[in-house]
């Protein structure tokens, strides 16, 4: 079915009341996640307790991965199977044991920088009244897509009003 823009098969889509603040903080800190090897790591509770201790009001949270093949994603949060399944999905789009050309780090190398083009190293989460606003079942997560354990930094960055 074919609707026009704004609308969908129920009606024209909702829009919540306009709020305006100004960016008045920038506000800046660096996490550093150790890694076990490939998988799902979560730090929301790390992004919400920066939150907190930069006394942040409404504005974003900017996450930044400063790392190639390692990324970061917003998923499901209520069942670790999802984080189980989705390592699984990565590994099949790209297997280990593939040749490349770029080898020189380990044949698991390649495939964590496809990986991770494929997912991203950054996210923003609005945040509003001091509480990030993710939805119910989300949760922000490190991807680990290499085998040795890793150092992690993921930059983390406010910007908007203070309590």
């Amino acid at each position: 079915m074919t609707t026009r823009h704004g609308e969908d098969a129920a009606g024209p889509h909702e829009l919540s009341e306009l709020t305006s603040v100004t960016a008045a903080v920038v506000i800046t800190a660096t996490l550093v996640v150790r890694t076990c090897g490939p998988g799902f790591t979560e730090i929301t509770q790390d992004a919400a307790r920066f939150i907190a201790a930069a006394d942040a009001r409404d504005g974003a949270l900017l996450l930044y991965l400063r790392h190639t093949s390692a990324s970061l994603v917003i998923q499901e949060n209520a069942d670790p199977d999802v984080c189980a399944d989705l390592a699984t999905a990565l590994e099949r789009l790209v297997p280990a044991g593939q040749r490349w050309r770029h080898d020189s780090e380990g044949p698991d190398d390649m495939p964590s920088h496809v990986k991770t083009m494929l997912t991203g190293v950054s996210l923003h989460v609005p945040v509003q009244d001091g509480a990030l606003r993710l939805g119910n079942w989300q949760g922000i997560y490190l991807a680990e897509h290499r085998t040795p354990r890793r150092r992690r930094e993921v930059v983390l960055q406010f910007i908007g009003a203070r309590g």
